[in-house]
């Protein structure tokens, strides 16, 4: 500054109004340049000009990227024809999923993207994910959502938000799964309890977002809650709707059904492990008997005139063109890659001398040869159905039928006599059931022998009952899963039981509370006590604790009475000729190994309960191969 002052005074007055500029410069606030403000260069002195260039959200030449959508192609001269803000971009699979998903996942996630944004059929935005169950449908379903709450090829979210719509039991599932895959990137908001007032304003809060982004914007919903609310859930609009279990939809007329139409959503997918059950047209409506059904039928009939037989065959190649162009299936096959053997058996259980005299004193009863024979007096009779419900029980244990031996009721008037002195159901007698017998000595072996765990599964709560009395008898620790459990103790409890430190040794589980969807890898055991009239729902509860994530080789037991079979492929109680190539434990039952003694089993822990009352055994396994990662 000396030199400042020693300076003529035109140079001192020039440095003052140029200290004097400066100061003021810096004392203006400083502001935030506009985004792709297009003012005059000098009011945007600070920050870095945005690309005008629209970019995908992650590299779609990545090596192990999945892209679901590519833009057009576009030569040079219609690239500066076209505005560069208006260019679709890539829709590409985030990272984080993208290098977990295998091969059939990352093809099932393309299919419905596919489905979902109209490109497989015209104005059509939904499709059936039925692959077989343990194959992954939870996680390709979360892998689309996420993907249309982020992308879309006009560079913004195709979806504001989702519904998934789930069974009771696996709404927490859902939940946890969620955050098992995508951690803290995106809220959901699962509607497992709650009074209905709360439950309004939750649902209320998330249909009106008014314009804004949804703080959770995946709702995760039961049947019958979304059923009891529909009112609210139908204010508003949602992007795509997610319906788990979904042949639980195959009637039209029910109201859960015509809830879940009168929801205002685009987008809709069904998932099922059990697509087809016991009648085609479980698939479709009304509408398809009217255009598809009848038509193909009557072109099949002998009597069918040429015209209509062309006509039939019209339809049947349509509707096969449209079934294969909105929904996928893979089969349990695939996971032979991944996960360890599984060893399915069908264990022939000989019946307690108690339960054979039962059983055939009901089976010769006046009542049941009239429910047989369809004589009707005008009263309230046997019907053949509730018969085959009595023998049913019966063959799990006299106990299940006691009340109607007692009380003489029709088929059991002469069976109260026929029961030991001091019959007392409140004690759980095993020798008096063939089942029940085996079973017991399988829990024993199992339990002295390894650490492994064991899920029970029947039909009936009061099978369940039973397996509770066995239980407190050999104090064995377990958990119970059925109808009257609620929502949010079921999720906690099967969480329990899957943690290795845990201390249960049984999961007893009711097939029509639990049976889809549960994960139970905690075990690798899984006893079928009875059958279900519908084999998808025995299917369905087979398959708990095979699927991913379980480390351990499985063993499936299903435990069927009987008094006399004979195999075609044995003789002398030998075994003459081994299954087809080929074959695993989806092939029909004449395909699969037959034992009529212990040494042909590869199951050393049912070896040791043939003495307890088996009879034979079928059995196969999944696979041969070792897994993969």
């Amino acid at each position: 500054m000396k030199a400042l002052w020693n300076a003529p005074r035109k140079q001192k007055e020039a440095a003052l109004c140029y200290e004097a500029l400066i100061r003021k410069l810096l004392s203006k606030p400083f502001k935030v340049p506009i985004p792709n403000y297009n003012g005059p260069l000098g009011s945007r002195a600070l920050g870095v000009g945005r690309s005008r260039c629209r970019r995908a959200l992650h590299d779609p030449y990545d090596p192990g990227a999945l892209v679901l959508y590519s833009p057009p192609e576009l030569s040079a001269h219609d690239k500066l024809k076209t505005d560069s803000l208006k260019q679709p971009v890539h829709v590409v699979v985030d990272p984080v999923l993208c290098n977990i998903l295998r091969p059939h996942q990352r093809e099932g996630v393309k299919f419905m993207y596919e489905c979902v944004t109209g490109q497989r059929i015209e104005d059509a935005y939904g499709c059936i994910m039925a692959d077989e169950m343990g194959l992954g449908k939870t996680l390709q379903c979360i892998t689309l959502m996420w993907t249309l709450l982020r992308q879309g090829p006009d560079c913004k979210p195709t979806i504001d938000k989702a519904v998934v719509v789930a069974p009771s039991s696996l709404v927490k599932n859902w939940f946890n799964e969620i955050n098992k895959w995508l951690g803290g990137r995106v809220n959901s908001l699962a509607i497992d309890n709650g009074t209905k007032d709360q439950i309004d304003t939750n649902l209320r809060s998330f249909m009106q977002t008014y314009s804004r982004r949804p703080a959770n914007p995946i709702l995760i919903i039961s049947y019958e809650t979304f059923r009891l609310h529909a009112h609210v859930l139908h204010q508003g609009e949602v992007g795509l709707v997610l319906c788990d279990e979904g042949h639980r939809l195959k009637n039209c007329e029910n109201q859960t059904y015509q809830a879940l139409m009168g929801l205002k959503a685009k987008r809709r997918v069904l998932l099922s492990g059990t697509p087809i059950q016991n009648d085609l047209l479980e698939y479709f409506s009304l509408e398809f008997r009217r255009k598809f059904e009848n038509p193909i039928l009557r072109g099949q009939d002998a009597d069918a005139t040429d015209e209509e037989r062309k006509k039939g065959q019209q339809c049947l190649e349509e509707l096969s063109n449209i079934v294969n162009r909105c929904l996928i299936r893979r089969t349990s096959a695939l996971l032979s890659k991944y996960l360890p053997v599984k060893i399915e058996q069908v264990v022939c259980v000989k019946m307690s001398p108690l339960q054979q005299k039962l059983y055939k004193a009901f089976i010769t009863s006046d009542a049941l040869k009239k429910a047989v024979g369809g004589e009707n007096t005008g009263k309230v009779n046997l019907s053949a159905l509730s018969s085959i419900t009595s023998l049913k029980k019966l063959c799990n244990h006299p106990d299940l039928v006691y009340d109607k031996i007692q009380t003489r009721s029709e088929g059991f008037e002469k069976a109260l006599e026929l029961l030991p002195d001091k019959y007392d159901v409140r004690k759980v007698v095993p020798e008096l059931s063939g089942k029940l017998m085996v079973l017991d000595c399988l829990l024993a072996v199992v339990k002295t022998t390894s650490d492994d765990k064991v899920v029970l599964v029947s039909n009936y709560t009061q099978t369940l009952d039973l397996f509770e009395r066995l239980c407190h008898m050999r104090g064995y620790p377990y958990v119970r899963l059925d109808g009257s459990m609620t929502i949010k103790k079921r999720a906690k409890v099967v969480e329990r039981f899957n943690d290795s430190s845990s201390p249960d040794y049984i999961f007893m589980l009711s097939s029509k509370a639990g049976g889809c969807g549960l994960n139970l890898i905690g075990a690798n055991r899984l006893v079928m006590f009875d059958p279900d009239w519908n084999p998808a729902n025995d299917d369905q509860a087979m398959a708990r604790v095979w699927r991913d994530g379980q480390r351990k080789l499985c063993y499936i037991y299903r435990l069927l009475c009987v008094s006399v079979f004979r195999c075609k492929r044995c003789i002398n109680h030998i075994q003459v000729k081994p299954p087809p190539d080929g074959t695993d434990c989806t092939s029909d039952l004449s395909c699969w190994h037959h034992c009529a003694d212990k040494k042909g089993l590869v199951d050393v822990v049912l070896k040791q309960c043939w003495e307890a009352g088996v009879s034979f055994v079928f059995h196969h396994r999944s696979h041969e191969q070792k897994t993969v990662p």
